[in-house]
């Protein structure tokens, strides 16, 4: 793995997810059809991309329930245990409608409110996501969500992988549908004869995804685009290179866009990292797609001070972000900028990926600059609340009126005026 001087001005950004002009209009083709043609394009097309022929694109109640019988009571255990965590860390973000009036009698508020119908994307073809299913299906749900809908593609016999189906029984999914792809965002964003459409649309997939998410946004609303995963070390000479090593891993074996870097003030753990690295590699299942990663992506910065180590951090606003230092909640109030942040030796990655409550689902490619981990909130509208007294209104109204005809508008003026008269 790459050593290298820390410099300033340490930016990460990789091109964003635009596509190919081909992709583009693939997707756009794909979404027209599902317009058009409803169910029967669904079928074709996961018969063209899946190779699966579909009888129903509904999971019926049956193969849910078979598919959580079929998995071990401890696992099914690990994934209660894991979506109580989320459940509870999500209840927390929960807000509420307020009001507020004075002495005229005006009242003045918010008004909170669920969103009626979320779709939940869930990536299927070579892996399984049971996590995926917990980290958006949970805040929808806590949020107050009436009807939530869940998409993925199918394999060659038209099923589901078991512990996906037993992670939406515990969630609380409502339907479940057979289709991938940017078909099933068309279906969920557009409706079919079998799929009713939802208001907005979550979870992540591949470029054919991304590029429908993007499209649809507008008619519906999404959760983001995301990139490839991402995680930064900050660490300094106490942390151990096989477990800093580990974590830079975890990452790589996503994609092999992948981003894992460590940023340390010790040039002794920066070798020792690289070594381990290299070594850790090699035993790998996923070794082509981690190695690829890492070549591309993956370097080791050695900082002069820990403060030039931390504002690194801030530059790079990375998605994951751990903090194995002597002190690692001493330098949180400096870190300005990351989707998830890991404090301690003990805070591996994927502790937050499965298990410890906080949601998975988070900014990348820079965007933790201005963006949060998916919450709550984002299942849930706010809509003013106005409602003037007489009193407040005689004493306001000259001033509205006027502050309408100085942006040119007369009707505005007038439907204030029109009340005066009483």
């Amino acid at each position: 793995m790459k050593i290298e001087r820390l410099t300033k001005g340490l930016s990460l950004k990789r091109s964003v997810e635009n596509g190919t002009q081909e992709q583009r209009d693939a997707v756009i083709g794909i979404i027209s059809s599902v317009r058009k043609k409803g169910d029967s394009a669904l079928h074709e097309w996961t018969r063209k991309f899946d190779g699966a022929e579909l009888s129903e694109l509904q999971v019926s109640s049956l193969e849910i329930d078979e598919a959580a019988d079929s998995i071990s009571s401890e696992m099914a255990d690990v994934i209660k245990e894991a979506a109580e965590n989320i459940r509870s860390f999500h209840t927390k973000q929960l807000r509420n409608s307020w009001m507020t009036t004075d002495g005229t009698g005006t009242l003045l508020g918010q008004k909170v409110t669920p969103l009626d119908s979320v779709g939940v994307y869930v990536p299927g073809g070579k892996a399984a996501y049971p996590s995926s299913v917990l980290m958006n299906v949970i805040p929808a749900r806590t949020a107050g969500v009436k009807r939530i809908v869940m998409v993925t593609p199918p394999d060659r016999d038209g099923k589901l992988p078991a512990g996906v189906l037993a992670a939406a029984k515990i969630a609380g999914v409502d339907e479940i549908y057979k289709v991938g792809g940017a078909q099933a965002v068309a279906a969920l964003a557009y409706g079919t004869e079998t799929i009713s459409p939802v208001d907005k649309i979550v979870g992540p997939g591949n470029i054919y995804v991304a590029l429908a998410k993007r499209e649809v946004f507008g008619d519906v609303d999404i959760d983001m685009i995301a990139g490839p995963s991402e995680i930064a070390i900050l660490a300094d000479e106490t942390a151990i290179a096989s477990e800093v090593a580990a974590d830079l891993l975890s990452q790589a074996e996503h994609d092999e866009r992948a981003s894992s870097v460590l940023i340390t003030t010790s040039a002794e753990l920066a070798e020792g990292v690289s070594k381990e690295v290299e070594k850790q590699l090699s035993a790998l299942p996923k070794e082509p797609i981690a190695r690829s990663s890492i070549k591309d992506f993956g370097r080791i910065y050695v900082a002069e001070t820990m403060e030039a180590a931390v504002e690194a951090v801030n530059d790079i606003a990375p998605e994951h972000l751990e903090v194995m230092t002597e002190n690692p909640i001493e330098l949180l109030g400096q870190i300005r900028h990351a989707g998830a942040i890991f404090l301690g030796r003990y805070s591996s990655e994927p502790v937050g990926d499965y298990f410890a409550g906080p949601n998975h689902v988070l900014p990348t490619n820079g965007t933790a600059r201005f963006s949060s981990p998916l919450n709550v909130e984002d299942f849930q509208k706010k809509s003013s609340v106005i409602m003037y007294s007489k009193q407040a209104f005689g004493q306001n109204a000259a001033k509205i009126a006027a502050f309408a005809r100085l942006e040119g508008l007369e009707a505005h003026a007038r439907a204030i005026e029109s009340r005066l008269g009483e």
